[in-house]
């Protein structure tokens, strides 16, 4: 049974940090580019942070550029998303997907992100 599985999320006060994790069972995981999503109230999903399937490159979004960094354990099948100087406008789910050359996707269920004072 495939399973991506994000925790790590909560109420952090603006500046703070935050490292989200997603572990993956049920699939070669080395297999799969990852990337993280997320989706504020009232707006689409959106694309904050991917990595290759060796970990060697990254790519994230402006808006996170420099305050997020994502990486990948190969061994424990796990991606993480390490959330620093975080704003008001980070909150939202963060989603981690899995997703391979083929097309194929799994998507986690999602975990929040509140950022708040």
């Amino acid at each position: 049974q495939v399973q991506l599985v994000e925790s790590g999320g909560g109420l952090v006060q603006p500046g703070g940090s935050l490292r989200l994790s997603c572990a993956a069972s049920g699939f070669t995981f080395i297999n799969y580019a990852m990337r993280w999503y997320r989706q504020a109230p009232g707006k689409e999903r959106e694309l904050v942070a991917a990595i290759t399937t060796d970990g060697g490159t990254t790519n994230y979004a402006d808006s996170v550029k420099g305050r997020f960094t994502m990486s990948r354990d190969n061994v424990k099948n796990t991606v993480y998303l390490q959330m620093n100087s975080l704003k008001v406008e980070d909150t939202a789910v963060y989603y981690c997907k899995a997703r391979r050359r083929s097309g194929l996707e799994y998507w986690g269920q999602g975990t929040q992100v509140t950022v708040s004072s």
